[in-house]
């Protein structure tokens, strides 16, 4: 979401948090990618598996998501810009893409 200028605070919801968050996410999503093949019928021991860590990437997309939120609500930028629309419509989808994922992992 580089869209926005903003500037960000040295917390976890900083940007320190954000680029923890965004490492975690490129290792762990290197390791689910079998989440995808739910469908095949994986051995019991390897379903468990993907799911439990696909489960765990959850956490740090959840840190990004807050992270997100919060330097979009503590930026300047005027609420009626479509950028901020634009910005916004991204976090929804991109949440309820992420709260969909958990529940197909819990499955």
């Amino acid at each position: 979401l580089a869209c926005l200028n903003m500037g960000c605070a040295p917390d976890v919801f900083g940007f320190y948090g954000l680029v923890f968050a965004s490492f975690s996410i490129v290792c762990l999503g290197s390791v689910v990618w079998a989440h995808h093949m739910f469908t095949v019928g994986l051995d019991v021991k390897t379903a468990v598996f993907f799911s439990s860590v696909t489960m765990v990437i959850g956490v740090p997309t959840g840190i990004k998501v807050f992270t997100w939120l919060y330097m979009l609500l503590n930026s300047n930028v005027n609420k009626s810009d479509p950028i901020f629309l634009w910005v916004v419509s991204f976090i929804i989808f991109f949440t309820f893409g992420g709260v969909t994922g958990i529940v197909l992992s819990a499955s």
